[in-house]
């Protein structure tokens, strides 16, 4: 049974592996001066902070509507069986929603909400992905996606909570005082949901050392197949420092660094990173 993997943009995966799995992307919006945009075709997180910092406006981001879904599963179903969509939490966006809408119209199309976000719901795809490659049959493959996403464990660490005023995730005045005590939050992923976590203080490569520290020293219960590295345009330097200090707690067969897209970055700003991974 010929099966396609698809996901919505915000599964934030490389180039590299979306062309390894024959994934599909379908993006969602990014909504700027009312100008509906495709996330990473027609912007890119680049665009976001360059609009921000000349403008100081805000921009949002748009859930796929229904049509777009019926017109995009039916010209994907032209060359396989089924096909299996991973999409972003649906506490975050309408997506899966409309997805599932989308499916019975279609037929042999199986939306998987993935509870998480960025490449916490990369992790779905990949495995996946691979399970379809194994063979596996879509109620299979279904199933235990639905398992795995209760052992995504997905956070980033921010430099500012600018954008996430900006947003309305945070008052003005919780920003300022954030940003004159050099706290820099972490936000996590639980039951599908974001929330912040533990307030970290000091500068940025202090903050990344005691980040990967608290997600990965003394743990027992995790993966080790792959971690992703993900982030936001970021400084470089930090970007390696992170990656770096993975192993001094845990070996991982991969650790693979990708791109924030547009959701994440217009919500969390720049020099946001996360590591990403799974649960036993």
């Amino acid at each position: 049974m010929n099966i396609k993997i698809t996901a919505d943009s915000t599964c934030d995966l490389s180039l590299e592996i979306i062309e390894r799995y024959n994934i599909d992307i379908l993006p969602l919006y990014v909504v700027e001066n009312e100008k509906s945009l495709r996330d990473g075709i027609d912007v890119s997180p680049e665009d976001i902070f360059d609009f921000v910092e000349k403008t100081g406006g805000s921009v949002s981001t748009s859930a796929v509507n229904t049509n777009d879904y019926i017109n995009y599963f039916t010209k994907i179903k032209k060359n396989c069986d089924a096909i299996i969509h991973i999409n972003i939490s649906s506490e975050f966006s309408s997506c899966y929603q409309n997805a599932l809408i989308a499916a019975e119209t279609v037929g042999n199309v199986y939306p998987v909400d993935s509870r998480n976000l960025s490449t916490g719901s990369g992790h779905i795809v990949v495995e996946a992905a691979e399970m379809a490659e194994s063979g596996a049959s879509p109620e299979e493959i279904v199933s235990a996606m639905k398992e795995l996403t209760k052992k995504v464990e997905a956070s980033f660490f921010i430099e500012k909570l600018d954008y996430l005023r900006r947003g309305g995730r945070c008052s003005a005045l919780t920003a300022l005082g954030a940003n004159l005590l050099s706290l820099h939050p972490c936000i996590e992923v639980k039951d599908g949901k974001m929330g912040v976590g533990k307030k970290y203080r000091g500068n940025m490569k202090k903050v990344a050392e005691q980040y990967v520290r608290d997600r990965l020293e003394g743990r027992t219960d995790i993966q080790t197949d792959r971690i992703f590295v993900t982030h936001s345009p970021s400084d470089r330097e930090l970007v390696e420092f992170v990656k770096a200090e993975i192993p001094k707690y845990m070996k991982f067969d991969e650790i693979i660094e990708t791109d924030a897209g547009c959701t994440v970055s217009s919500h969390c700003g720049p020099n946001t990173i996360g590591i990403l991974f799974k649960r036993k």
